[in-house]
C-alpha cells in the first residue's frame, strides 16, 4: 500500500529565552521559505505551506489571489477535542475575519470610522485617566500584584467599555467566554458553552441598542440600515472579544520583556519620548504575539518565491518568523526601543490588517510608560523562569505575571 511521506508540522517548541519563537522558523526562513508542512485535519491530515520570509509573507497578505475565506481553508491549528470529520462553513454573517472583498469590504467600512488614528487620538486623554484610576487600584493593593489580571485585563476591559458604551458586567462576561476559547484548552462540550453563553450575553445588548438608535457604538450601527440582527452579533464577538485577547497580553508580555531587558528600560526611562518614536512598534515587532501566523487558501496556482502553491492550498504565514527576518531587520533577535521597525507584521498588512491598530498602539504606549513611572522599582516576584506561559494559545502571552514593588 502505497503511503503519504511524513511531513513536519508547523514548529511550536520556544527554547530558553521566553520572547523568542521556535528557533526552527531560522532554519527555514535561511534555507526553504516556502516549505511543506502538515495540517490535522479530521478524519486525516492534508498537506499545505508555510512561508517564513518577511518580504514573501508580505507579498501574500496583500494578494488577493490568495483567500481569507473561511471555508477554503485547511484545519491549521486541531481543535482540543477529537473530530470525527472536517467539513468547514463559511463565516457566520458580520464575521468578516474570514471573508474577502466585498463581504469583508462591507463590514470593515461600516466599522473603520470608529476606529481611526483621529478618533483614537480624541480618546486618548480618557484613556490616560483609566490607566491612572487602574494603576492607583493596583497600588492599593499593598507591594505585589498579578500585572495581568490587576493591570493589563482591567485597562483592556474598562477602555473598551468606554469606547463601545458597553457595561462592565457584560465586558466581564465576554471576557471570560472569549478568552477561554483562545487558549485552546476546552473540550467540545465547553466549546459549545462558550459560543451559546457569549451570543446569550450580547445580542440581547445588540436588539436593545438596535431599537434605540442611539450615538453609541452599536446605536450608529444600526443606524446604518445595512446590518442583520446575526451580522450585528457575530460583528460584536469579534470587535468587543478580539481586543480583550491581544492588548492584555502585549501589555503584559512587555512588561515582561522590558523587566528582562533593564538596559531597555533604563532607556525608556531616560527617554520616554521613545514610546511615541518606535518602542511601541518595536515590541510589536519583538513579541508579535499571533503564533498560530496568518492563513491564506490559493485560488490558482502561484508561483511564490520559486515554489508553486496549486489552487485550493493553504498557506500558513508565519508573523514571527517574519518579524525576524535579518534580511529586513538588523540584528533582529535583540529588542532594541530605540529602533524604529516601520516595516513589521504584528498587525498584518493589507486588506486584513488590525483594525484596532491606533487603540492598541495607544494602550500600549500610554500603559507601559505610566507603569514604569508610578512603579520605578517594579519587579517580577517570581524567577522569570517560573512565570507560565500561554505557548498553545491562539495569542502568546502569559497566564500570570506577579511584580512586586517598594
Amino acid at each position: 500500500m502505497k503511503t503519504r511521506p511524513e511531513l513536519p508540522v508547523i514548529p511550536s517548541e520556544r527554547g530558553k529565552c521566553p520572547f523568542d519563537p521556535p528557533a526552527e522558523y531560522a532554519r527555514l526562513r535561511a534555507e526553504q521559505p516556502v516549505s511543506p508542512v502538515t495540517f490535522q485535519v479530521a478524519p486525516k491530515d492534508t498537506s499545505g505551506w508555510l512561508v517564513t520570509q518577511h518580504d514573501l509573507v508580505r507579498q501574500i497578505l496583500a494578494d488577493d489571489r490568495f483567500s481569507h475565506r473561511n471555508e477554503l481553508l485547511a484545519h491549521v491549528v486541531a481543535p482540543p477535542f477529537p473530530m470525527t470529520e472536517y467539513a468547514p462553513q463559511p463565516a457566520a454573517p458580520g464575521s468578516f475575519a474570514k471573508m474577502d472583498a466585498p463581504e469583508h469590504s462591507k463590514y470593515r467600512r461600516l466599522l473603520a470610522g470608529h476606529f481611526t488614528l483621529r478618533r483614537i487620538q480624541q480618546y486618548e486623554p480618557h484613556l490616560t485617566r483609566i490607566v491612572d484610576e487602574t494603576l492607583t487600584e493596583m497600588a492599593a493593593k499593598g507591594s505585589s500584584a498579578d500585572l495581568l489580571t490587576d493591570f493589563a485585563e482591567k485597562v483592556s476591559l474598562r477602555s473598551v467599555c468606554s469606547l463601545m458604551d458597553v457595561s462592565p458586567e457584560l465586558m466581564d462576561g465576554i471576557q471570560k467566554h472569549f478568552g477561554a476559547l483562545m487558549t485552546l484548552t476546552y473540550t467540545l462540550e465547553e466549546f459549545i458553552h462558550h459560543i451559546e453563553s457569549m451570543d446569550g450575553l450580547i445580542r440581547p445588548m445588540v436588539r436593545e441598542r438596535s431599537a434605540e438608535r442611539g450615538e453609541d457604538f452599536f446605536g450608529q450601527l444600526a443606524r446604518t440600515d445595512e446590518l442583520t440582527e446575526d451580522e450585528m452579533v457575530n460583528l460584536a464577538v469579534l470587535t468587543l472579544g478580539g481586543s480583550l485577547d491581544t492588548t492584555p497580553n502585549m501589555l503584559a508580555l512587555g512588561t515582561f520583556a522590558l523587566l528582562e531587558h533593564p538596559d531597555q528600560l533604563a532607556l525608556l526611562r531616560e527617554k520616554p519620548e521613545l514610546y511615541e518614536a518606535g518602542a511601541v512598534d518595536e515590541l510589536l515587532r519583538y513579541l508579535t504575539i499571533s503564533q498560530m501566523g496568518s492563513s491564506r487558501c490559493a485560488l490558482e496556482d502561484i508561483e511564490i518565491g520559486g515554489t508553486t502553491i496549486k489552487a485550493g492550498q493553504t498557506v500558513v504565514l508565519s508573523l514571527p518568523a517574519a518579524n525576524r527576518d535579518p534580511a529586513v531587520f538588523a540584528d533582529p533577535d535583540r529588542l532594541d526601543v530605540t529602533r524604529i521597525p516601520r516595516k513589521h507584521l504584528a498587525l498584518g498588512f493589507g486588506p486584513h490588517q488590525c483594525l484596532g491598530q491606533h487603540l492598541a498602539r495607544a494602550s500600549l504606549r500610554i500603559g507601559l510608560r505610566a507603569l514604569f513611572e508610578r512603579f520605578p522599582s517594579l519587579r517580577l516576584a517570581t524567577p522569570a523562569e517560573e512565570v507560565p506561559l500561554r505557548d498553545r494559545a491562539v495569542h502568546y502571552g502569559v497566564d500570570q505575571l506577579l511584580v512586586a514593588w517598594d
